[in-house]
């Protein structure tokens, strides 16, 4: 990591020497974007090798194993053939809406990844409202998949846009009074500063039980938010064929896929930073040996990663009245309790500090 950032420092010297400071700022933006978009793509496709390889063991199957070693190129071969595929449309679509769509989500998921604290010295955009821009941010991305539903005039792609509307808008409550609850904890919004907190100590444990209800509410209002199973009634085959994006094929089908997964992640990524103490080792000794603290963020990222994944293949699929009975009678109060519980924890100073 010293040695990244003495590249990183060197190429910002070379820029400002060479070119004007506009051009050296907006190129610099360019490197960092694109860097960011690596990360996305090899984000996305390990993700979806690592999804199929979980069901397989969960079902007790073979997973991918043809296509390179143990089928570790599977992903790659799928990205390749949805590149070379035809971009078929409805002649009835709202081609602009129809085309729109796919980059509000993507985007969206992109934006998202620029906020988190990998390490200290690795966070593109550390800003002081930065749990309250993850919140907004992730939040566009239902816009693409209405606009994705409408666009492409299909009766089953419109039911499944308008039940992520309801899904998303209901579960973004219980996200965000579940972050509140920490943010109470922590007295901040800025990411990295919740992190620093969290050396005395992870706030899942500093919190006391609120805390922990806090993250198990986060887990499941987040699972249903990405449109995971169980509560994937957007994409449900059996009745949709495959939902809001049933009109979509190539490439405009695939940012929609790669998108579910990121989302997945970022979700987890969110979980890690708020509750486990983001890129801060178990062992104190991530200071002296910077490097760790991306292996540290990645491992517990990954590990919430699996749960989700577990969900997925434990679970039954909802039905459309249980997944919002789930919200509105159940998580919300919880949630709404568990906040004042949290707040008279502050105020007591009953947290706990190692």
């Amino acid at each position: 990591m010293i040695i990244g950032l003495s590249i990183t420092r060197d190429i910002h010297d070379w820029l400002y020497g060479a070119m004007p400071e506009w051009a050296a700022s907006l190129t610099e933006m360019v490197l960092i974007a694109l860097v960011y978009l690596g990360i996305f793509a090899v984000a996305g496709l390990f993700l979806v090798l690592l999804e199929r390889r979980i069901a397989a063991w969960f079902q007790q199957r073979l997973g991918p194993n043809r296509v390179g070693f143990q089928g570790l190129l599977q992903t790659m071969a799928d990205a390749l053939k949805l590149l070379s595929k035809e971009l078929t449309g409805t002649t009835k679509a709202d081609t602009f809406l129809y085309n729109l769509a796919p980059y509000f989500v993507i985007i969206s998921s992109l934006m998202a990844l620029s906020v988190f604290p990998f390490t200290r010295e690795f966070q593109a955009f550390d800003i002081n409202i930065g749990l309250f821009f993850l919140i907004a941010v992730s939040s566009i991305g239902v816009i693409g998949i209405l606009l994705g539903g409408w666009g492409s005039n299909n009766k089953y792609a419109l039911i499944g846009a308008m039940r992520s509307g309801v899904q998303t808008i209901s579960y973004e409550l219980s996200v965000g009074l579940s972050l509140l609850t920490m943010v109470l904890l922590t007295g901040t919004l800025q990411l990295s500063q919740i992190v620093e907190v969290q050396k005395s100590g992870w706030l899942i444990v500093q919190g006391h039980i609120p805390a922990i209800v806090a993250f198990m509410i986060f887990m499941i209002s987040g699972t249903a938010e990405t449109n995971r199973a169980p509560f994937d009634m957007v994409e449900a085959e059996s009745e949709l064929g495959a939902g809001f994006h049933t009109e979509y094929s190539g490439m405009k089908f695939a940012y929609f896929f790669l998108a579910e997964f990121i989302n997945m992640f970022i979700i987890c990524a969110i979980a890690t930073t708020v509750f486990f103490g983001a890129w801060l080792s178990p062992f104190g000794i991530t200071e002296s040996i910077p490097l760790l603290g991306v292996f540290w963020f990645l491992l517990k990222t990954l590990m919430l990663v699996f749960l989700m994944m577990w969900f997925r293949w434990t679970f039954p699929r909802l039905r459309i009245d249980q997944l919002l009975t789930l919200e509105w009678k159940y998580l919300l109060p919880m949630n709404l309790v568990n906040i004042v519980i949290m707040a008279v924890m502050v105020w007591l100073n009953l947290t706990i500090k190692f």
